[in-house]
């Protein structure tokens, strides 16, 4: 995603994308691990974070391309240093989104939990 973004996602559509992939992460965390579903997901998009806004950072103008509304953000603290900007509230967006898949991934566990033998 971090380089379908720089390339060849548009913003507008970028959400649609993120849902999807929030979904099959879910499934597969909800699958795969043994406990601890939401802190499992959060620490997902925490580490997804990492690279994403490295890829972002380092195809800056290649990203800005695809997302004109991040250009045109003057009144941005860090309009003036967008990729210092991208590295100090990249993490926020990481935090966010991983209360959203940390959520998805707890719901999935939920929806998938196996029903409890009737002894």
């Amino acid at each position: 995603m971090a380089i379908a973004t720089v390339f060849w996602i548009p913003e507008n559509i970028e959400w649609v994308f993120w849902l999807v992939i929030f979904l099959i992460n879910a499934y597969f965390i909800a699958k795969n691990a043994s406990g601890k579903y939401f802190l499992t997901g959060f620490m997902v998009s925490l580490v997804n974070c990492v690279y994403i806004v490295g890829f972002h950072v380092m195809f800056y103008a290649a990203y800005i391309d695809n997302h004109p509304m991040m250009a045109n953000m003057k009144n941005n603290p860090f309009h003036n240093h967008p990729r210092i900007g991208m590295i100090v509230i990249g993490p926020v967006f990481g935090i966010a989104f991983g209360l959203v898949q940390g959520l998805f991934a707890w719901i999935a566990s939920k929806i998938m939990k196996e029903p409890e033998a009737i002894a």
